[in-house]
């Protein structure tokens, strides 16, 4: 028999070397996460399992080189991050349908597709970083575009996918002329040009570019643990965040997922590593490696994310969601948004 073998996790760079005769279960995995954010997760399934997993980092392209690898694909596993680049995958035919009550049992409805072609594996919320000295102690996406922000809000790259998934959410919530009109009125209120990231806005809202923007859930806790060093911590502590709701709605999330590759040379061992993940086990090792919201019900917490307070997750279906990212995206342009 014949193995196959990564030789290097970290940084992009991927070696890979044929050896004859090794017969150890493994599993392929693509993936757009950075590898030292699920290390601990692979580690502590290779532990468990005896089952070598082997991780090949596609910072971007995904669909386009696995749809040139075709048939010959080594990628047993696809894993993204952002619904939107979930669903290419599934609409260029890369994904094949898995469906175990494990997996069904673990992953609600909204947060897995009907057939079974992906799998959401953590959540993140689209949260509202401010200055501590702001009363205010609730907030909704629509506020965002309120006069009274004027020269206060920050923001990354309107066409970054976490803004664009926003974007997209709201067109289903109000309609593509009521969101260009909300978008507009958030232009209106930036303090500087979109750029960066989430932890740029927490850092200017300390230094008073501004007094309000938006960040993923996660990336309080990053800043907050100290995994970022000592000026993330700063930054992280020098904040409040608010979860925010649409009106008469919930809290905007997106997800990390999976999928199984079309072509899985081991498939059977894909849908085990997928069922690891969305366990308890698997769950918790989420919430403590990178402070993502579980999937599963019940499942651990990490007290920097609990810290924030009950998170309501809007009830509009994440694929209905990742069909407007387009529209979304062309919003942004229209409106000039990071000019």
């Amino acid at each position: 028999m014949v193995g196959w073998v990564s030789k290097c996790l970290i940084g992009g760079a991927t070696a890979f070397a044929w050896i004859a005769g090794a017969t150890a279960a493994e599993v392929n995995i693509y993936t757009t996460r950075e590898p030292g954010l699920i290390k601990p997760l692979l580690d502590a399934y290779t532990a468990k399992s005896g089952v070598t997993v082997n991780t090949v980092f596609v910072e971007k392209g995904l669909a386009e080189r696995v749809a040139s690898e075709g048939e010959r694909s080594k990628a047993d596993v696809l894993m993204t991050v952002d619904i939107g680049n979930l669903i290419e995958l599934v609409d260029r035919g890369l994904a094949q349908p898995v469906r175990t009550e494990t997996l069904e049992a673990a992953v609600p409805a909204p947060l897995r597709d009907a057939g079974g072609l992906w799998y959401a594996l953590s959540m993140r919320a689209r949260v509202a970083y401010a200055d501590k000295d702001l009363a205010e102690k609730a907030l909704t996406y629509e506020d965002l575009a309120d006069p009274k922000w004027k020269g206060k809000l920050c923001l990354r790259s309107g066409q970054h996918p976490y803004n664009t998934a926003l974007i997209a959410h709201y067109i289903v919530k109000h309609g593509p002329d009521k969101a260009k009109e909300w978008l507009t009125g958030v232009k209106a209120n930036l303090a500087r040009k979109p750029a960066g990231g989430d932890r740029d806005v927490a850092r200017d809202i300390l230094a008073g570019t501004c007094a309000v923007g938006l960040g993923n859930s996660y990336y309080v806790g990053l800043m907050r643990s100290g995994k970022g060093g000592p000026d993330q911590q700063k930054w992280g502590d020098g904040i409040k965040v608010v979860l925010p709701v649409f009106t008469s709605g919930g809290t905007h999330v997106n997800v990390s997922g999976a999928v199984v590759a079309k072509s899985a040379p081991n498939r059977d061992e894909a849908v085990k590593l997928l069922e690891y993940l969305v366990s308890d086990e698997g769950q918790g090792l989420y919430a403590k490696a990178n402070f993502e919201y579980p999937v599963k019900a019940g499942a651990p917490i990490d007290p920097q994310l609990t810290a924030l307070g009950p998170l309501t997750i809007d009830t509009v279906p994440l694929a209905e969601i990742a069909r407007n990212r387009k529209a979304a995206s062309l919003l942004v342009d229209t409106v000039g948004f990071d000019n």
